[in-house]
């Protein structure tokens, strides 16, 4: 079998997943113009369409999707197995591909990756920031991070951070002639900065607790954003309540620049959790970076 055809199904696979031959080839690091020849030469090679193509979509067809399904499978165990000969090698190797939240990959991750890479130089990480509940295998992420109750029971789950909370701020010169909400459901008459999630398009809603009771309440304001830093911004500059870990905001509250409200609504929550599928290999490279993010508190 030629084996250039592994590199073209891997190829098709990417932008079947992605719909999308721009944010493929970027992937892929190829040009659209090669991986479009690419995809045509595969169709040729196999005598069927694989993709329909329009001017702002790429779809699989039921062919492409049945090749999907088939194949995807196969390319990742190889990929998985081509890794795991790292640990046959002198110096750990490798790419590993991580989606988090910003706030996580600055506070959590970052601190610790920094003497990690300095170490095994010729490990890779890349790292998507996301809101959204990504799926980590049909994205092709080696692991994912969420809160610990978020983690699916077929995963793999390691604590890299401390229970942590949330918490609502506004600066001083937002409550000057306002009430401080005592309860969740007064926010709605707040101005309050939201949070869009990435992955499906929807706004967060705000989640609260307390003795058992849980609520969630849809905000509204004047700013929307898709990352913690902006909504924190906005928070300072006076323009609403935000709603963020407490570690980003402590510092700001200790100084008066913001001030914290409904905090008896926030209970902890059992940290920051990497994880990944259970039926894993994983390679040394991915093991040597567990463990280096793996929490010792």
């Amino acid at each position: 079998m030629d084996r250039k055809i592994l590199d073209d199904l891997h190829a098709f696979s990417v932008v079947a997943r992605e719909r999308s031959f721009t944010r493929a080839a970027a992937r892929l690091g190829l040009s659209q113009s090669a991986l479009s020849h690419t995809i045509r030469a595969l169709e040729e090679r196999l005598a069927v369409r694989l993709l329909t193509r329009t001017t702002r979509s790429v779809a699989p067809t039921e062919a492409g999707e049945t090749l999907l399904r088939t194949v995807e499978p196969r390319l990742q165990e190889i990929e998985a197995e081509l890794e795991a000969l790292s640990a046959f090698r002198d110096k750990p190797a490798g790419t590993i591909r991580i989606t988090a939240v910003d706030v996580v990959a600055d506070t959590v991750i970052w601190p610790k990756l920094v003497p990690f890479l300095k170490k095994y130089p010729d490990i890779r990480v890349e790292i998507v920031s996301d809101y959204g509940l990504t799926d980590i295998v049909a994205e092709r992420f080696d692991a994912g991070v969420r809160g610990g109750e978020q983690v699916a029971k077929d995963m793999i789950a390691v604590r890299i951070s401390a229970d942590t909370r949330m918490a609502v701020v506004g600066a001083p010169a937002y409550f000057k002639g306002r009430s401080a909400p005592r309860t969740p459901q007064e926010l709605v008459d707040h101005d309050c900065i939201n949070l869009r999630l990435r992955t499906h398009g929807g706004l967060y809603a705000w989640e609260f607790e307390k003795a058992g009771r849980e609520v969630r309440v849809r905000v509204e304001g004047q700013l929307t954003f898709t990352g913690t830093p902006h909504m924190l911004n906005g928070a300072l500059a006076g323009f609403g309540l935000a709603y963020v870990p407490e570690t980003v905001a402590m510092l700001h509250i200790a100084k008066g620049r913001l001030k914290r409200v409904l905090t008896d609504w926030c209970p902890p929550f059992a940290g920051y959790h990497l994880y990944y599928p259970s039926r894993r290999q994983p390679s040394r490279a991915f093991s040597l970076f567990v463990e280096a993010l793996r929490h010792r508190g």
